[in-house]
């Protein structure tokens, strides 16, 4: 009973409410070629004890002796037991929506805390919480300044993570949005000639992402010029925010879309993620999300309180500022705590490993007969390559080293099946990055 908590007679009661004869009836309007008509093909049953060990013997098959060099948005990074020790305190995990400040001043206070690094880390004037992801939070950042701007034309590099598109793709077919695309060079950077070549004049804001999809550090001052010539926004996306450990931040951009994953969120399976907006202090009003503000009492002591609110359960559908965000104050509290720890000295040796690791990885790949790097412009943590062969049967018998290869780009880039996205971190070990070369090697030499 304690994981099927509804009786035979209390199922029963229930159909009997709804005016249903069986549970057959119920889902009558689900064709019937897509209704499951036999059981499950599981093992068991199986005892509690027993499901937990065999959830565990299949956890080490999955992980046992496998290394990953896929990136691609979702980055594998050195997380603290202290930070996991801390969340998992029962005041953090059953926090929500802190709506009455005098009894929620340590969920406030660590969102500010939080906003207040993400502004540092950006260079922006004020940052929000509360983004699902940096897809969600990139669709966000466009429907933003389209209210800033009175426009309803985007211009969006190909650069930019292909989920991420989709994602803001799929949400501007339904609200009259125009979104375009524009190419990139041999550097791997945006083709800025392309851009202003079309006409930025009634275009809302350029999109751009650095490091972008292929890896490669834009050039964001240019991109800025070119837009706001035209009286359009820069939003710039930021999925691996690690690397502004090293890099300047993106202060050329009037919003920033940022995904904060990389600070002590593992990778789950793809999410949930925490997403971010940064921007100008003067486009606070147009920012969706949550906003907590330092204050002081009646008596002077200093509080927080949610100074920026803007969801669906205060402001009706049609007039909120956005629908799409949800409460991330866990994960944004486990951002907080890694970034505490790490600190500014920290953060930057961090940042000088993940680049000093996947300078080698380059190196090692290089000297392999037949792979070239096809962007010149300077990377991060990942790079480009390209085989002489597909990359996605490269992969295939990279597995059978027990090596999770890079990522093919031909799942989003169909006109280049031998290119593939290598991904680097300090949890990589040296020996594994030879391993990945001279596998590589001895397959390539194979046929």
């Amino acid at each position: 009973m304690r994981y099927l908590p509804k009786s035979q007679s209390e199922r029963r009661e229930m159909l009997d409410a709804i005016g249903a004869k069986s549970i057959e009836t119920l889902f009558e309007t689900i064709p019937a070629k897509y209704r499951l008509r036999e059981p499950l093909k599981l093992p068991g049953p199986l005892s509690e004890m027993e499901i937990i060990d065999y959830f565990k013997a299949r956890t080490a098959e999955n992980s046992r002796g496998y290394t990953s060099f896929l990136g691609a948005g979702v980055y594998q990074h050195v997380r603290s037991v202290v930070t996991d020790a801390l969340v998992q305190r029962g005041e953090f995990l059953t926090s929500y929506t802190p709506y009455q400040a005098e009894i929620s001043q340590g969920t406030l206070q660590a969102i500010f805390e939080f906003q207040t690094l993400m502004s540092q880390l950006t260079g922006q004037e004020v940052a929000n919480a509360s983004m699902y992801d940096g897809s969600t939070a990139l669709t966000e950042c466009v429907l933003m300044a389209e209210r800033v701007t009175h426009r309803h034309r985007v211009l969006v590099a190909k650069t930019v993570h292909p989920e991420y598109r989709e994602v803001l793709k799929t949400y501007a077919k339904h609200v009259g949005l125009q979104v375009e695309e524009f190419g990139f060079t041999s550097s791997g950077q945006v083709d800025l000639g392309a851009l202003r070549a079309n006409s930025l004049n009634e275009a809302a804001a350029v999109v751009v992402q650095s490091p972008n999809f292929f890896g490669v550090l834009e050039k964001l001052a240019p991109v800025a010029e070119a837009a706001h010539a035209a009286g359009a926004l820069l939003i710039d996306c930021v999925s691996e925010p690690l690397s502004l450990g090293v890099v300047q931040p993106p202060q050329e951009a009037d919003i920033v879309a940022l995904e904060a994953q990389s600070f002590g969120v593992p990778p789950s399976y793809g999410g949930p993620f925490v997403g971010v907006i940064a921007t100008r202090e003067k486009f606070v009003r147009q920012m969706p999300g949550r906003l907590a503000g330092e204050a002081l009492d009646g008596e002077g002591r200093r509080g927080f309180c949610l100074t920026l609110a803007t969801r669906e359960q205060h402001i009706r559908r049609e007039k909120a500022t956005s629908n799409i965000c949800t409460n991330e104050a866990l994960y944004a509290l486990v951002v907080t705590i890694h970034l505490c720890l790490l600190g500014k000295e920290g953060l930057r040796e961090l940042a000088a490993q993940n680049l000093s690791k996947a300078r080698f990885a380059q190196e090692e790949l290089r000297k392999i007969p037949g792979v070239t790097f096809p962007f010149s412009g300077t990377t991060f943590n990942e790079f480009t390559v390209e085989f002489p062969r597909p990359a996605k049967e490269i992969n295939q018998r990279l597995l059978a080293e027990k090596i999770i290869g890079p990522l093919a780009l031909a799942k989003y880039y169909p006109e280049h099946p031998n290119r593939a996205l290598v991904c680097v971190t300090e949890v990589t070990p040296r020996a594994e990055i030879e391993r990945l070369a001279a596998s590589i090697r001895k397959i390539l030499a194979a046929n």
